[in-house]
């Protein structure tokens, strides 16, 4: 059959075979598994945390926009040292590895903090750190395993699986409360089994390498911090990203604005983040292919018109059922998200060389962290001084003017395409 290919190409890139573009990758698949059983281990302890630190504990929004953005920011350096550490050698799943077994082990550390405000925090932050670790070597390894053409649907099967443990966490987790009376300390538990399950997975049934190509290996070559820096079109994606990230205030203050709005009772609260996720899971996959069709910047643009409808619908002055203000802002986040999250992996992982790929996206998932840690930190602040609908006016400002700036800054190359040097079609039997 024949394949239409750019007039270059990354030598190193997987070959087109027969039937890659109807297959998902098996390395994919079991990457999504394990992503899968985290996420479940995970969501299960997190799913209420915004509520019980605002609500349970007091804290001011200023106090929890400072330990949520300061969370997500803590794992910016090791998200750097492992992209790197992960491409000297080719050790992606090694390094994947020590990530998933440190968040399966925070879970103990909640268990022996015993209520303790530090040995929560800190067990929190390993989860953290855990997740900065694993989640770069964990994408370059979908990239490695994935037709070029094809990033964007890969990557949307990975988050599709991913989600739906996050769909299954706060249902395990408030089905196991119901059964135990309150018990968090089992809780904990199971969670920590679950997470360990989903780092046998990961030893098991994820390849350390990739498959063998046909193709002239190439040079090796020592992976250099920074060096994805010294491509332009990684560098407008990586600025497109950050400006985008600091409009993104954090499905956390969503979620207690819909509450804060709506009066909704305390014990709905964990499962709200279900309906972005639902909405999330069924999108993934169609949202990755369309990238893959018509290119990915212009979904990764739209994800963040429907984020901007998120904020519009929150300050709408909507009068009747809660279900007119909840249902729309719960669909438009799972929008956001199907249409970013693994679209911008995709998008970079189509300019970054292979000896560079886990540590050109860690920088690329840092400069969306540290940008998203200032945005909930700012955004919590404007909420403690000037109220909530004040702040989220000024966060709809914001997320319009970096809308005008992604658009200027991303490429415009075919997401399907390498580096952008000759964009003329060639055909190529296979």
């Amino acid at each position: 059959m024949y394949l239409a290919t750019t007039g270059r190409r990354d030598a190193s890139a997987p070959p087109a075979t027969g039937g890659t573009g109807r297959r998902v990758p098996g390395t994919v698949l079991a990457l999504g598994a394990v992503s899968l059983v985290t996420d479940i281990s995970s969501e299960m302890v997190t799913a209420v945390l915004p509520l019980y630190l605002v609500l349970g504990l007091g804290l001011s929004p200023l106090q929890f926009g400072f330990l949520d953005g300061l969370f997500n920011g803590g794992s910016a350096i090791v998200r750097l040292l492992a992209g790197h550490a992960a491409d000297r050698g080719h050790r992606h799943k090694r390094v994947a590895g020590i990530g998933y077994a440190l968040s399966a082990c925070s879970r103990l550390g909640l268990l022996l903090a015993g209520g303790a405000a530090t040995g929560i925090a800190a067990a929190l932050a390993t989860d953290r750190i855990g997740k900065g670790i694993r989640t770069a070597p964990r994408d370059a390894l979908i990239t490695l395993n994935s037709p070029p053409d094809a990033l964007g649907r890969s990557f949307g099967v990975h988050r599709a699986m991913d989600t739906t443990g996050a769909l299954l966490g706060p249902l395990a987790a408030f089905a196991l409360l119901g059964a135990t009376a309150d018990a968090y300390d089992a809780v904990f538990v199971v969670s920590f089994c679950v997470g360990l399950l989903g780092v046998l997975l990961l030893v098991l049934y994820v390849p350390g390498h990739r498959p063998a190509s046909p193709l002239p290996a190439p040079t090796p070559r020592r992976a250099k911090p920074f060096g994805a820096l010294r491509d332009p079109a990684f560098r407008r994606i990586l600025g497109a990203a950050a400006l985008l990230g600091a409009a993104t205030i954090g499905d956390a203050f969503v979620y207690l604005l819909l509450q804060h709005r709506l009066h909704l009772p305390v014990g709905w609260f964990p499962l709200l983040p279900l309906g972005a996720a639902a909405c999330y899971l069924l999108l993934a996959v169609p949202a990755g292919r369309v990238a893959d069709r018509i290119g990915r910047r212009i979904p990764f643009l739209s994800g963040h018109l429907a984020l901007l409808g998120v904020y519009a619908t929150l300050l709408a002055p909507v009068a009747g059922p809660p279900l007119l203000v909840l249902a729309p802002v719960l669909v438009l986040l799972g929008v956001f998200y199907a249409t970013t999250d693994g679209v911008l992996m995709a998008l970079a992982g189509s300019v970054l060389p292979t000896d560079g790929r886990a540590s050109g996206l860690a920088l690329l998932q840092t400069g969306q962290v540290l940008s998203r840690m200032l945005a909930a930190a700012g955004f919590g602040a404007a909420w403690t001084v000037w109220g909530p609908s004040p702040a989220l006016w000024a966060a709809t400002a914001i997320l319009l003017a970096a809308l005008a700036g992604g658009w200027a800054l991303l490429p415009r190359t075919p997401a399907s395409a390498g580096p952008p040097v000759d964009q003329t079609p060639e055909r190529r039997t296979v």
